[in-house]
């Protein structure tokens, strides 16, 4: 692995860093392009995916913190410290979406457009994330086998383990590709943002049966496993009702 990435006299960069504000950055500046396509203002936009997005990273960074309150407590000054990851997406999700509803609403943009052109995005620099994990060397896999020919030895752990955070990057890529062809098509508002946390569940509970590093506190599920269940069954339920509702009111107008 490769925690850092480049260290020169007193500056270094770290992988993880590096790769969470490349995509940052990137996801941005699609989103910033792609504003005006969808009939919004792209400053104000710009202004809201920024504030949601870094509002994401704060509340990632204070559920893993309330994860290990223990540890922090003895090491206060590391908690600002995000060299080695240090992130929950969950504790991301619920505070970047408060931010974005109350930008929305504050700035007179909708809330479900808003969150519909942000959404692949914020899949897109997800896995940017998850292969700063890998070059980490954080949310590592299960053991593989040494005749896995995808098994990786971590240093410090000499156990052939799978690269869980590549799979996942892909696996948000390929949610990236989904959305970005969903948002294209005609749909309801809200209908993408919603695509996205049900993919998302759905690959993050498959996905945590291939984590080494998350305990199984509920009937052999990880924490992360039931916060997926509940959001997948929420955004399913938000989902079928708006389609159900937007069905109804295409049908009156006809």
């Amino acid at each position: 692995m490769h925690p850092t990435l480049i260290k020169f006299a007193n500056l270094t960069i770290y992988s993880y860093g590096f790769m969470v504000a490349l995509g940052f950055s990137i996801a941005t500046l699609l989103i910033y392009k792609r504003a005006s396509e969808v009939g919004l203002d792209k400053n104000k936009v710009i202004d809201m995916a920024i504030i949601t997005l870094v509002g994401g990273i704060v509340g990632a960074r204070l559920f893993y913190i309330l994860l290990n309150t223990g540890y922090y407590a003895a090491r206060p000054f590391e908690i600002f410290d995000l060299s080695k990851g240090g992130l929950v997406w969950y504790g991301g999700f619920i505070v970047g979406l408060i931010s974005l509803i109350a930008y929305a609403k504050r700035n007179g943009i909708k809330a479900w457009a808003g969150a519909d052109l942000i959404a692949p995005y914020v899949a897109l620099a997800q896995s940017f994330g998850r292969i700063g994990c890998f070059l980490n060397g954080c949310c590592f896999g299960i053991e593989a086998g040494h005749s896995h020919p995808f098994g990786v030895v971590f240093p410090g752990d000499g156990i052939m383990r799978h690269p869980s955070q590549l799979y996942s990057a892909a696996a948000l890529l390929g949610i990236f590709v989904i959305l970005r062809m969903w948002q294209d098509r005609e749909h309801f508002p809200g209908e993408v943002f919603l695509g996205y946390c049900i993919l998302y569940a759905v690959k993050r509970f498959v996905m945590e049966f291939m984590r080494g590093d998350n305990p199984h506190i509920f009937y052999g599920l990880t924490i992360s496993q039931c916060i997926s269940l509940a959001v997948g069954a929420v955004a399913i339920i938000f989902f079928l009702y708006k389609a159900i509702k937007w069905k109804r009111e295409s049908s009156g107008s006809i």
